[in-house]
């Protein structure tokens, strides 16, 4: 489980590809390795990957994960490249403050960023979700974009904002996207669940018609 609290950002320093797979591997501060084991789960831009391999002896470290087909169908880890910047996110102990949301690291789908409003203080971001996640977005609601916990902003039809503070853009890689990237999403699961379960009630009841 996660937080959607990021730690840091990490750079893609060696891919390999085969078809349905891929093999990725990071550089990272080797203190956010510390007491790190194969097998362990760390989010990377909000995707749950398992350790298959790391190095932490020296100050500069590194971390490596397989990815099969379905996560890079699901995710937009299939699209990094060398030298790209991604959200890096230990999984959550006990212990530990939750500043955010509970994530689960399982990713249900992308969006894509139309628009970006800068000002001196904040990101305004729009983004685009296909419609069949929609329903699940709620202004004031939770989402996680890239593994980040953030609040929604205004929701308008097949679209809504983010309001993005200085400290987040700092911390993580939002800063580096533009109009036209994919980004990836989990749905509150609070908020998935709730919707399912009304949605079921009025079906059984007949007040609406299967979509």
């Amino acid at each position: 489980m996660f937080t959607g609290i990021v730690q840091t950002t990490a750079q893609v320093s060696q891919i390999e590809d085969r078809p349905g797979f891929r093999k990725l591997r990071l550089q990272v501060a080797s203190q956010f390795l510390k007491q790190l084991a194969q097998g362990a789960s760390i989010a990377i831009n909000g995707t749950c990957l398992t350790v298959t391999a790391f190095d932490a002896s020296t100050e500069l470290g590194w971390v490596q994960f397989d990815i099969i087909d379905e996560t890079l169908r699901l995710t937009n880890l299939g699209q990094l490249a060398l030298g790209a910047v991604v959200n890096f996110e230990r999984s959550l102990t006990l212990g530990s403050e939750l500043g955010g949301h509970i994530l689960s690291g399982h990713i249900q789908t992308q969006a894509e960023v139309l628009q970006i409003v800068e000002s001196a203080d904040n990101w305004a971001i729009q983004l685009q979700l296909a419609p069949e996640w929609q329903p699940y977005v709620f202004s004031k609601g939770f989402i996680a974009i890239d593994g980040i916990s953030l609040t929604v902003g205004v929701v308008e039809e097949g679209r809504f904002w983010l309001h993005i503070i200085p400290e987040t853009l700092a911390v993580t890689n939002l800063g580096s996207r533009q109009a036209g990237s994919q980004v990836n999403i989990e749905i509150d699961q609070q908020s998935y669940t709730i919707v399912q379960t009304v949605e079921r009630l009025l079906l059984a009841r007949g007040l609406i018609t299967p979509q």
